[in-house]
């Protein structure tokens, strides 16, 4: 005997016994079919179970599933056995529907809570153990990747110079002729100058890089990472005793980090050069003017909150898009979705801080 079915005060049992293995399917299956599984919630039981292979649980799942029924609870189930049902489950997509839960609005606002909380440590976590690896790389440089770090640095830093150029460019001439609108009805037009440069310098040119970066870079590292997953080329990895967070989180990690400030300074230079040819045939301001007003009223101060504004959000971006790969589905499906994801999180994130640092750097007074 390989099961037992029993029902009690509107409760049914099935219980396992024996061997469930590749090398008897065909006894089980023709003992699942033979069995009255009611068409019901079944508490699977697995005190006399033996051994449980996948195929013998995905051939229970199948029988469970065409009789109606399903498993509705485990008990005395070793966690080996429970892990391959579950797995089995989860792959060949065995699951009974479950009808749709009708969430109240306070029920739907807490679980919401509790899953942004869920994924905010998850970061948080992911974060601390990139913050570790680092240090171990610091105590013994002989394993840092240096290879993947520079062709990491080539495709986020060098690669993305023309795209950040131009886009920055562009919206500096357009904001050199939005604000020359207004300040010529007062006659300030010299005042474009301050406000394009240290816009640009404190706010618009991080905020505009990370944008650019996090749709670019960010879901690259997802695609990637979970590419590499799907064809279980991390779990080579791991086979081999190397860390797949210093081969591949790292490198990304850093070399973004180190990307984002000579991002934001080319997007600080291109930004001033659009609005600076803008300004001449707009507003009469000659090169000469625009440059020595931009010498006088930029500070260094801004510059530099702009470049560490750019530090935070590369590691933020790549912290987010290389979990989102390292921690992605083993199916294509999956991948998509997490791209996806990675974009409307890093940018979300970007968002935040710099409203965060914005609020800070006023009480500080910088």
């Amino acid at each position: 005997m390989f099961l037992t079915v029993t029902e009690e005060d509107g409760r049914a049992s099935l219980a396992l016994s024996g061997d469930w293995n590749l090398a008897r399917i065909g006894e089980l299956d023709a003992a699942l079919s033979a069995a009255r599984l009611p068409a019901a919630p079944l508490t699977l039981d697995g005190s006399q179970l033996q051994t449980l292979d996948t195929s013998a649980a995905l051939t229970l799942l199948l029988r469970v599933a065409a009789a109606g029924a399903s498993i509705g609870g485990c008990v005395n189930l070793k966690p080996a056995h429970m892990r391959i049902i579950e797995t089995v489950e989860a792959q060949a997509g065995v699951r009974p529907a479950v009808a749709p839960r009708a969430w109240g609005i306070v029920a739907g606002i807490g679980y919401a809570a509790v899953a942004f909380a869920r994924l905010a440590l998850a970061h948080l976590d992911f974060a601390g153990r990139a913050a570790a690896g680092v240090a171990q790389l610091v105590r013994h440089p002989g394993r840092w990747r240096w290879k993947e770090t520079i062709a990491q640095l080539q495709h986020v830093c060098i690669e993305a110079i023309p795209v950040v150029a131009l886009v920055s460019a562009l919206i500096g001439t357009v904001l050199a002729y939005l604000f020359g609108l207004q300040a010529e009805k007062y006659g300030a037009s010299i005042f474009v100058v301050d406000a394009v440069a240290i816009g640009s310098a404190r706010e618009l040119a991080p905020l505009l890089v990370a944008v650019i970066v996090a749709g670019r870079s960010g879901a690259a590292f997802t695609a990637q990472l979970g590419t590499m997953r799907l064809t279980e080329e991390i779990d080579a990895l791991s086979t081999l005793g190397l860390s797949p967070l210093q081969v591949l989180v790292l490198p990304r990690v850093l070399a973004l980090v180190a990307s984002l400030p000579l991002l934001v300074f080319v997007g600080d230079v291109a930004a001033m050069t659009g609005a600076m040819l803008a300004s001449g045939p707009l507003l009469g301001i000659s090169p000469a003017v625009f440059i020595e007003r931009l010498h006088s009223q930029l500070a260094l101060r801004h510059v530099f909150i702009g470049l560490a504004k750019g530090a935070v959000f590369g590691a933020t971006i790549a912290l987010i898009g290389t979990r989102a790969g390292m921690t992605v589905g083993r199916d294509a499906r999956s991948i998509g979705i997490a791209t996806t994801s990675t974009v409307v999180r890093c940018i979300v994130a970007v968002i935040v801080l710099d409203a965060f640092f914005a609020v800070w750097l006023q009480q500080v007074r910088l």
